[in-house]
């Protein structure tokens, strides 16, 4: 059964003026504002010179750039929205936000804001009587290691209940994404099928085309690994390969992902080939001498019946051939017992295409015309469509608002993601150059098996 859900009676954003509620959080709101799902105050905090009606208008050159306005929607939204202009270390500013909520008593408070503030706000609202009832949403980062992310968890844990904090992964609130966890559950063949006695490997790449774009400084401080792989690749990992959870609440699919997590091999040295594009280094913001890597490919393992000797590869990069976002599930060859015993057949596949639009495909072998017993592999497609109908945002925001936790990642998940990849972070491994527009440094080709087929780029 579901748990009782109480929905947030006022929603207030940090960071009102920033990048993050610029692209994101204001076409989010319309969103939600346009399907009916929000009619509560809604609050933005931020540090600067301006007050209501710049934040206004710049919700609505947002809206223009990113969304596309709604004259109805963005009417309710600007007469709902308030503005604390005030410094984030300063109390005066929390005295400020509890006069604004007015009656509100359990508001949703979304920190979209670097994480080196997240203790500060997190005990200026709870000195001000801001977070007694409330609900705290932090976006990832989570931490920068293992000992980082259990600091930031015993702060939040002072102020907020394990069961009023929301961490944002947003590839959990992509359609597709929780599609892999429905197409296994609800088709018992594919099911039957989800397993190393049938399955060689499973690849999942994250491919960007562009480079940093200007954000030198910030990509300095993270790197391929921190930025995505700890947390979206293993999120999309973990729904793809978890056991299919006993319950329809919000725990039962949590705990799945948590238990899939925790069978993950700690990663070595051997499992791992980081690399940096040319030109890199010349972005503003970086290091001239910086080994931060702009691409990454690790090999993983999980110690579990289901997956035991089956290879997960994960791949992300930044100046690749393309944007795209693609699992390949590979099938273990099979002989073709007609004519020639020794023939193997190629590989069958399931193809999940995540973004920027999305298939569901089965690659499989059929015998071409003719006389001869000659094969050839073709992809059926079963699902496509352009793209998600729902921003993964206004599907997080709007469930954080009723407390539905299903889509965000809880911190046992957290700290498994961490304890995966913390031997590998830094400089704990070489730094291969790859050139830009390219599928990355050869390297990364050694942590396949040979005879598995090489790497499926994406197209």
């Amino acid at each position: 059964m579901k748990p009782h859900r109480i929905r947030s009676d006022a929603f207030v954003f940090f960071g009102a003026t920033g990048d993050l509620a610029y692209k994101q959080v204001f076409p989010a709101l319309q969103a939600l504002i346009r399907r009916g799902g929000l009619d509560i105050p809604i609050i933005g905090v931020a540090k600067g010179t301006g007050g209501l009606e710049e934040l206004v208008a710049r919700a609505r050159k947002s809206l223009e750039e990113h969304d596309g306005l709604d004259e109805a929607a963005f009417a309710k939204l600007r007469s709902r929205l308030r503005y604390v202009n005030g410094d984030y270390a300063d109390a005066g500013t929390f005295a400020e936000l509890r006069k604004s909520l007015g009656a509100a008593r359990r508001p949703l408070h979304y920190l979209a804001i670097p994480p080196t503030m997240f203790a500060t706000v997190a005990k200026g609202l709870a000195e001000a009587g801001c977070g007694d009832q409330a609900r705290i949403l932090l976006e990832k980062p989570f931490g920068r290691d293992l000992a980082s992310a259990r600091a930031l968890n015993r702060t939040l844990a002072a102020h907020f209940a394990e069961g009023d904090i929301f961490r944002i992964d947003h590839f959990l609130g992509k359609e597709p994404v929780q599609n892999l966890i429905y197409f296994r559950a609800a088709n018992p063949r594919v099911e039957a099928s989800f397993r190393g006695t049938y399955i060689d490997s499973v690849q999942i790449t994250m491919a960007e085309k562009f480079g940093v774009e200007g954000r030198g400084k910030f990509y300095e401080e993270v790197g391929a690994i921190r930025d995505v792989v700890q947390n979206h690749m293993l999120e999309v990992m973990a729904c793809l390969a978890m056991e299919s959870p006993v319950g329809d609440d919000h725990e039962a699919w949590r705990d799945k992902r948590s238990e899939l997590l925790k069978s993950v091999r700690t990663l070595d040295a051997a499992d791992v080939v980081r690399g940096q594009f040319d030109g890199y280094r010349k972005e503003a913001g970086v290091a001239p001498g910086s080994t931060v890597e702009t691409f990454a490919a690790v090999r993983l393992h999980i110690d579990n019946e289901r997956w035991d000797g089956t290879p997960f590869y994960v791949r992300v990069g930044k100046a690749l051939p393309t944007t795209a976002t693609e699992i390949l599930v590979r099938f273990k060859r099979t002989q073709v017992p007609v004519l020639d015993e020794s023939t193997l057949a190629p590989a069958n596949t399931y193809r999940f295409r995540i973004s920027p639009d999305i298939d569901i495909a089965f690659g499989t072998n059929v015998k071409k015309a003719g006389p001869a017993m000659v094969g050839q592999s073709v992809e059926l497609v079963a699902h496509h469509q352009a793209g998600d109908d729902m921003h993964p945002y206004e599907r997080l925001l709007g469930d954080a608002l009723v407390g539905d936790r299903t889509l965000f990642a809880r911190q046992d998940a957290v700290e498994e993601s961490w304890r995966i990849v913390d031997p590998i972070l830094g400089d704990a491994t070489p730094l291969c150059g790859y050139a830009p527009q390219t599928w990355g440094p050869a390297e990364a080709s050694q942590l396949l098996v040979p005879e598995g087929g090489g790497w499926h780029d994406p197209m």
